[in-house]
């Protein structure tokens, strides 16, 4: 059999370019189709233009906080098309360094909608249609609009609230996820009156209690309004003014609707069935340890495999994929370690594992926390505190989680996952000499554990 490329790639996201240029580098022949925007999701519409926002909303603390150091600062006010443009003019641009690198790679850019015909065809939507030795799908995800309520049409995702036309004075935003709470910070501090509605408790289930509810206390200071366990029943739009009925009972009336209940693999309509590709329940393509389908010639990397869905997995994932196929490398990704940020104003930080699911695992931790107010807030006033927490294996003193709520927490998290990727306990930490005045230095001066938690134990 004759094929046209090496490698076909479909979406050119984070996941898909890495491994397109990676393949390239190896000698292979690729091409890489996109019918939206080079960049995928973290580039177009997601991290990178989430950061930005987050950037311009600490400006309203950073005003605030000036006169506290000597500073006199007149009346401010806020541009919201200037933001939304400005952050279009950096995408813009980074989308074209993406393309760039893509056809200095020697990748072929296909813009245009890929469809899969067999396990080796594609037909794309300019009329072309090419065969390849190996297909992989890095088509990422995309926003989901539930619950299916009347008038749920008027809300809006997170793909549209980057370019609102008009900033919104009243904003209900439901979901209780990373998305749902960095939108509710954002908002929040540019201006608007933010209500955050969601089924649980508390937000970001999954994350360590501790941080959760300390960033629930940080959003109401910040001015959001939660609205735990009310879910919106009804939406009726009358002008330009969204009604919306809460299972509560209490009503509200809101500018925008900001649905962020989660995310779905992106495999409607790619031809993945006509192709044999396994997906599941859920639409994700169904992969190996080596991202591989159970068609052979078919792998899948990113979200779109719904494993662990954030920018740096795809990326890892797209490398070891190429290396793996291309490179006569064979690579696997390792999962263990993984930080994360979220970056709501308090910023969390975390690796490794919570405090529940070490005690799970492991029966026996001892726990080491601490909380301060950072430096700034001396003197400006501000009540602001930081959140530090470590979880230690209660035998062999191993470090198995750190969890941070504070400025910066999300590149502390980043170098801890190196420690911990490395085995560091909890002597290594107390070993480790400290950096002064900084707040990363109290990870490495706590001295005495706050709880020690063993079997059938909630403290010691």
């Amino acid at each position: 059999m004759t094929f046209d490329y090496d490698l076909i790639v479909v979406g050119a996201g984070s996941g898909g370019v890495r491994a397109a240029r990676v393949a390239a580098s190896h000698g292979a022949k690729v091409a890489i189709a996109e019918e939206f925007r080079v960049g995928g999701t973290c580039v177009i519409r997601g991290c990178v233009p989430k950061k930005l926002y987050v950037l311009a909303s600490r400006f309203h603390d950073d005003f605030k906080d000036a006169a506290g150091f000597g500073w006199r600062v007149g009346d401010v006010s806020f541009d919201w098309p200037a933001l939304v443009a400005a952050k279009e003019k950096e995408i813009t641009r980074l989308s074209g360094l993406y393309a760039e690198t893509l056809a200095s790679s020697g990748v072929e850019l296909i813009r245009a909608r890929a469809t899969l015909t067999d396990r080796n065809g594609v037909r794309f939507s300019n009329g072309r249609s090419a065969r390849a030795r190996y297909i992989l799908i890095a088509t990422g995800g995309a926003p989901v609009l539930a619950p299916h309520i009347p008038g749920i049409e008027f809300g809006i995702s997170s793909n549209e609230i980057f370019d609102l036309p008009k900033f919104p004075q009243r904003l209900l935003i439901v979901g209780a996820g990373y998305i749902a709470v960095e939108f509710a910070s954002v908002f929040a501090r540019l201006g608007a009156k933010v209500h955050l509605a969601y089924r649980a408790d508390l937000p970001l289930r999954g994350f360590d209690d501790d941080l959760r509810s300390r960033l629930c206390e940080a959003l109401k200071t910040a001015g959001v309004a939660h609205r735990a366990g009310a879910l919106p029943t009804r939406i009726t739009k009358n002008a330009d003014v969204l009604a919306v009925e809460m299972s509560d009972g209490a009503p509200l009336e809101v500018d925008c609707l900001l649905i962020a209940t989660g995310r779905r693999p992106m495999t409607q309509n790619l031809g993945l069935e006509a192709a044999g590709v396994e997906l599941r329940e859920n639409g994700a393509v169904a992969v190996d340890e080596r991202s591989r389908s159970n068609v052979e010639s078919i792998y899948a990397v990113g979200d779109v495999t719904d494993r662990i869905n954030l920018t740096p997995v795809a990326i890892r994932e797209g490398q070891a994929f190429a290396d793996s196929v291309f490179g006569a490398t064979p690579t696997t990704v390792d999962y263990a370690h993984t930080p994360s940020a979220v970056f709501t104003t308090p910023e969390i930080g975390t690796v490794g594992l919570t405090e529940a699911e070490a005690l799970a695992q492991h029966g026996a931790i001892d726990i080491y926390e601490t909380q301060f107010r950072p430096m700034r807030a001396t003197l400006s006033g501000r009540g602001e505190r930081v959140y530090m927490k470590l979880i230690i294996h209660g035998s062999n003193g191993r470090v198995l989680g750190a969890h941070i709520l504070g400025p910066e927490a999300g590149e502390m998290a980043q170098l801890i996952a190196v420690a911990l990727r490395m085995g560091a306990t909890k002597s290594d930490f107390d070993a480790t000499m400290a950096v002064h005045p900084t707040m990363a230095e109290e990870l490495v001066t706590m001295r005495a554990p706050s709880r020690l938690l063993r079997p059938h134990s909630k403290s010691g």
